[in-house]
């Protein structure tokens, strides 16, 4: 719901306030202002879902949302395939068509995906002999799945309403009487904490 979507936000926020950002281990630095995306950048993420998930900070955000609502397999299953689609050596493709589909794909796979079962098998069917393009289908109907859903909440939720915002609007309604270095450094932390 959106009051857990709110609390869960806010211990983010607080928990990133209270990080000691140079000891963490694995970490990524916090990130300054002016690393924030630009609001041109930010309300191009509202036009489409391909806008907002080829742009590095946009991912991220919208990881971390999906993350909120525990359905970032989805995400994880687009990246995976983004990745593998860019393998050079034949060699590796079968190892890593395996892997995404034991992960993603297969009945017992520890971040299933929802995919119809016409999809599933299509797909079961070309990790057997996998190509380049064996997960295209299914890429593409857990992208469809993620636009018509997640996306459209994302384009409500504080993950992107905070960034979409001007610097200096807060946080959110709950920390609206934050000031304006503030505003940036909380907009980024909820970017860090899955970047």
């Amino acid at each position: 719901s959106a009051k857990d979507m709110k609390h869960r936000l806010g211990f983010l926020l607080q928990k990133s306030d209270s990080c000691d950002y140079s000891s963490s281990q694995g970490k990524k630095e916090k990130i300054s202002s002016s690393q924030r995306p630009s609001q041109e950048e930010v309300r191009k993420w509202a036009d489409s879902l391909e806008n907002l998930i080829h742009h590095d900070r946009g991912l991220a955000a919208f990881r971390a949302f999906l993350k909120s609502e525990y359905s970032e397999e989805n995400i994880e299953f687009w990246v995976s395939c983004e990745e593998y689609k860019k393998t050079k050596s034949p060699a590796k493709l079968s190892p890593k068509a395996r892997k995404i589909y034991d992960e993603f794909i297969s009945v017992q796979a520890t971040k299933e995906v929802n995919l119809d079962s016409c999809t599933r098998e299509k797909t079961s069917h070309n990790v057997l002999e996998p190509t380049l393009s064996c997960f295209d289908e299914a890429q593409r109907k857990i992208f469809t799945l993620m636009e018509k859903d997640s996306y459209r909440r994302f384009l409500k939720s504080p993950y992107y309403l905070d960034l979409v915002s001007p610097p200096g609007a807060g946080c959110g309604p709950e920390n609206c009487k934050r000031n304006h270095t503030h505003s940036l450094d909380c907009n980024s932390n909820i970017i860090s904490q899955c970047a």
